[in-house]
């Protein structure tokens, strides 16, 4: 796939490089890793909208669509999908840049995760207004 397969327009809430650490037995990038870069971005996003703390309170949905690889840059681009009156969903799409030539972009996963605002007591609050 070409670069400009990435979504247009759009800057990506998380970039980073996949390091042999981060491998599982097989050699490919552990699945618990991937999710973990997800949880952060849909935060990232989540905390932005909602002015303050969030908590991860729900995954929703989780597909891994192909395998993220050692050296592999990791694109995290996230939204929030809806509001509530405390909680907030976030989608995230993830895709790996390839160092080949031609380098290729693959989308390797898209989520839905749930987060929840809260305050300085670790209670619900409710999200402001935009």
């Amino acid at each position: 796939m070409p670069a400009d397969f990435l979504p247009k327009g759009r800057t990506p809430t998380t970039r980073l490089l996949a390091m042999p650490r981060d491998t599982n037995a097989a050699g490919d990038i552990f699945g618990g890793w991937l999710m973990a870069q997800v949880d952060m971005a849909g935060a990232i996003c989540a905390h932005e909208r909602a002015r303050g703390r969030v908590v991860t309170v729900a995954v929703n949905s989780f597909h891994f669509r192909a395998p993220v690889f050692v050296g592999d840059i990791v694109s995290c681009y996230a939204s929030v999908t809806h509001v509530g009156n405390t909680s907030l969903t976030v989608e995230v799409e993830v895709y790996a840049e390839r160092e080949r030539d031609p380098l290729q972009v693959v989308k390797v996963t898209e989520a839905v995760l749930s987060y929840v605002a809260v305050d300085e007591s670790r209670n619900k609050r409710s999200v402001p207004a935009e």
